[in-house]
């Protein structure tokens, strides 16, 4: 999410979901402890961002290995059986899928997102874009943003 709101495009999550569902860790870091920045108001008033509070003895247990909020998104995505689950971090993301969830990074949601038109622009423009908004890319998402491109 915050990556998406760096880049205006946080809204994106909408027009592919329709509705999202995040934990109340995810929300305070966006909306309380991000206070001003882009996307915060967005996500406090938008009624497509569900929150569902996660009271899980797992989020303890997994808070030692990764981020409360990543933990928190990891159960929430397992007991609501969702669709896919979006994490960048490599950690949480094998976590998720050892539990049988599909998940997604913010480079696989803005490629769905320009595939389906909701985006227009240029992937690696993009990708670079976020890269010099401080988000860490590793060079093997970079080939593969250099393959993905040229299927759009």
């Amino acid at each position: 999410m915050i990556t998406l709101s760096r880049l205006s495009l946080l809204s994106t999550l909408q027009e592919l979901f329709g509705e999202i569902v995040i934990q109340e860790e995810v929300r305070r870091e966006v909306v309380e402890r991000g206070k001003g920045k882009q996307g915060s108001d967005i996500v406090d008033k938008a009624e497509w961002v569900k929150v569902e509070k996660v009271e899980d003895l797992s989020v303890d247990i997994l808070s030692k290995e990764i981020e409360k909020g990543e933990a928190e998104a990891i159960i929430l995505a397992k007991e609501l059986n969702a669709n896919l689950l979006p994490l960048d971090e490599k950690i949480p993301r094998e976590i998720a899928k050892s539990l049988g969830l599909r998940v997604a990074g913010t480079i696989g949601l803005i490629y769905e997102a320009l595939k389906r038109g909701i985006v227009q622009g240029n992937l690696e423009e993009i990708v670079l874009e976020v890269k010099r908004r401080g988000v860490w890319i590793s060079e093997e998402i970079m080939e593969e943003v250099k393959r993905l491109k040229r299927l759009i």
